[in-house]
């Protein structure tokens, strides 16, 4: 039965019922006050069999009750309480309500014929007082199926699907319902290694209710009660060639009295399979196949006081399965797309941010939606030589997987720029480049900032980027003045650099225009409200205390409303602590004999001066052998410099751009080895080259 001719236009002239659905929970759970009274069949006339009005004298019905033949022009005596009686069936008459819904609540008339339960049309048996009343029609079912597949397809995860398909057809088509699924579950073009293993995903039943005498529903073995979940089998293997594997290569539904299944159920719910699955024609077991293998399988349970199932609802169980199993397929499909974006996105985006020496960090970034949890926008800390450190935030435009592909580019880019230690104009300038050659249309705002600990300073270029906002520790916050600069991607413009103050206890707050820009205000708006928010949030702390980074953060993304985001948001603090004047010793070397023995003696005494006269050994012994290495080759003054932080640090700079090469020197080599010892003495070193030379660079803990 293919979904997608199904229709709810009723084929004949029906008043629509209330409460009909699947979805309604009220189905087989409400019960009426009294006892179900069954008569034979065959003593009930046709017309009482359904609960019509008895036939009044001088019809067809009566006269053949009496034995006396109907009177040509007979009427019949209609009164205030009658109901005009009908010899042919009215089209323009209510059918009984089909089993897709719930019995009347009290007080209000049963159309399924008397107060306590309804005989069924086609065998004539007794219904149970509240039960579903069974589909009489293919219309009915037609109906049923159409919203139970409505459900099912509004689900978007996996377990929306399971559960849509349980509360779908528990209780009107089935008193109960089991759902196993793959495991793993299958991914598109996959094909699936070892073993088919089903584990049971999902079970729903009718709870056990107290009735109106005091007692409980029955379960789906009326003498013994179970519970569906410890019963059946959590997990079951299909043995190649056994009964399970042949009715899941079948795919069609089958009873649970049918050969094929007598075997394929206890083999799928376990040695317990004869508790849970009642007798006769009351248990549906229906593959689950996706677009290329079989998924799972469910298992459909009626009891055994309820009508048992029909040929035709073999249908209903197949296109059940059939959308559920599809759907399910689509939901694997789109949580592996899901996952491969959040991996593309976090792999694009650093895990954690550098410690770097005189400035504390922090980050967020937002998605746009759920939806769309990938991006253009992308922020980054670069440490650089001299104890400084490059600031990035950019945006490229859109937020899809091929603007998070461009956005990966331009980091990478960027931090190789960063590497050369070139200046913020020159890293935009060959960003633009760069993204010329990506393509026509690849354009993104870029705002590019260096920052020096020592000079406290901050040398800021923008390219098309929201100026950033600086708080100073008394609590004002500042819009700085930066040239804003055409986008990267334009082409054939120049970009211009600033230098500002950089003061101790001030945070400088980098963004992209997800943050203040919307379709409720524009972005200066937004600029002047994160620029007063950040001013009431430095006054909670005082003028003396600057608000914590992280916490500052929060404040931050929680000026956003409701309708406030429409687009990626990347956001990057920096607290700048800097370095003070008496925590750095500074010297130039002449590249001569004598600069290793000088440097020595230096860094002795500022060793001495700082207090740490215990790793006077190992820096005098790594000291001579960077500086020696630099005099060497340099032709113009080598300069030395000691920073006392958390730990203590030498760098030396030279006007030779080779960098020195770690190598294991041979027995009857007579140089090769001071990298060696710098290698195993230090904490960390390096070798950054600059725009005009080298700079060599090691660490030490301080005891």
């Amino acid at each position: 039965m293919d979904s997608t001719r199904v229709t709810e236009h009723p084929t004949s002239h029906e008043r629509p019922q209330s409460g009909a659905g699947p979805t309604d929970p009220r189905g087989a759970l409400l019960r009426t006050q009294e006892p179900m009274r069954t008569a034979p069949a065959a003593a009930l006339p046709a017309q009482a069999r359904m609960g019509d009005a008895p036939a009044e004298p001088g019809t067809a019905a009566s006269c053949a009750k009496s034995g006396q033949a109907p009177s040509e022009h007979a009427q019949p005596a209609l009164s205030e309480h009658s109901q005009p009686a009908a010899t042919e069936p009215d089209p323009h008459r209510p059918r009984p309500a089909p089993e897709s819904i719930p019995a009347q609540p009290d007080g209000e008339p049963d159309r399924s014929g008397g107060a306590g339960g309804g005989l069924e049309r086609r065998s004539g048996q007794g219904v149970a007082p509240g039960a579903p009343m069974p589909m009489r029609r293919d219309g009915d079912r037609l109906r049923f199926v159409g919203a139970a597949t409505r459900r099912i397809a509004r689900g978007i995860d996996l377990d929306e699907i399971v559960m849509g398909l349980c509360r779908a057809t528990v209780p009107t088509f089935s008193d109960a319902i089991l759902v196993y699924l793959r495991e793993p579950l299958p991914v598109g073009d996959e094909r699936p290694t070892g073993p088919m293993v089903l584990r049971l995903r999902r079970t729903d039943r009718i709870p056990e209710e107290r009735d109106t005498e005091g007692g409980f529903m029955p379960a789906l073995q009326p003498e013994q009660p179970v519970d569906l979940a410890v019963v059946t089998a959590e997990q079951c293997e299909v043995r190649p060639g056994g009964a399970l594997a042949e009715v899941l290569r079948g795919v069609r539904p089958v009873f649970a009295d049918a050969p094929a299944a007598h075997d394929a159920l206890p083999e799928l719910l376990g040695p317990d399979a004869e508790l849970t699955v009642p007798t006769g024609q009351r248990a549906i077991l229906a593959p689950l196949r996706g677009r290329r293998r079989v998924i799972g399988a469910a298992v459909f349970l009626r009891r055994p006081e309820r009508m048992a199932f029909e040929q035709d609802d073999l249908l209903v169980a197949a296109q059940l399965a059939t959308h559920s199993a599809l759907g399910i397929d689509k939901a694997v499909l789109y949580g592996r797309e899901a996952y491969i974006a959040d991996e593309l996105q976090r792999t694009m985006l650093p895990e954690a941010l550098p410690r770097c020496t005189g400035v504390r960090l922090a980050h967020r970034y937002l998605p746009a939606a759920e939806t769309a949890r990938v991006g253009g926008d992308w922020y980054d800390a670069i440490p650089l030589p001299g104890s400084r450190v490059a600031l990035v935030v950019g945006d490229v435009m859109g937020h899809s997987m091929t603007s998070a592909a461009i956005m990966g580019q331009l980091r990478t880019t960027a931090q190789t720029l960063a590497g050369l230690d070139l200046p913020p104009q020159e890293v935009l300038h060959h960003l633009d480049e760069q993204a010329q050659r990506l393509g026509t249309d690849r354009m993104a705002t870029c705002l590019y900032a260096v920052y020096d600990p020592v000079s406290h300073r901050i040398t800021i270029a923008n390219a098309g980027h929201p100026p950033p906002v600086l708080l100073h520790l008394g609590g004002r916050a500042e819009v700085l003045r930066v040239p804003p600069g055409a986008p990267i991607g334009v082409g054939g413009v120049d970009f211009e650099a600033v230098e500002l103050d950089a003061p101790a206890g001030g945070t400088l707050l980098l963004y992209t225009d997800g943050l203040v820009e919307s379709r409720l205000r524009d972005v200066w708006t937004g600029i002047e409200q994160l620029r007063e928010k950040l001013a009431a949030t430095a006054q909670l702390t005082g003028p003396d205390h600057p608000p914590p980074l992280e916490a500052l953060c929060d404040e931050v993304l929680d000026m956003l409303g409701p309708g406030d985001r429409d687009d990626d948001i990347a956001l990057l603090a920096a607290r700048f602590d800097g370095i003070a004047p008496s925590d750095v010793a500074y010297w130039f070397l002449e590249p001569e004999e004598m600069a290793p023995g000088r440097a020595r003696r230096l860094a002795r005494h500022a060793l001495s001066r700082w207090g740490l006269e215990e790793l006077t050994d190992s820096v005098e012994l790594l000291i001579s052998e960077v500086v020696t290495n630099a005099v060497r080759y340099a032709t113009r003054p080598v300069t030395l410099r000691l920073l006392r932080t958390d730990v203590l640090r030498c760098e030396v700079t030279d006007d030779v751009p080779q960098l020195p090469r770690l190598r294991q020197a041979r027995a009857t080599d007579e140089g090769g080895r001071g990298l060696y010892l710098v290698n195993r003495l230090a904490k960390r070193w390096g070798a950054t080259r600059l725009s005009a030379g080298k700079v060599v660079w090691f660490e030490l803990n301080q005891a």
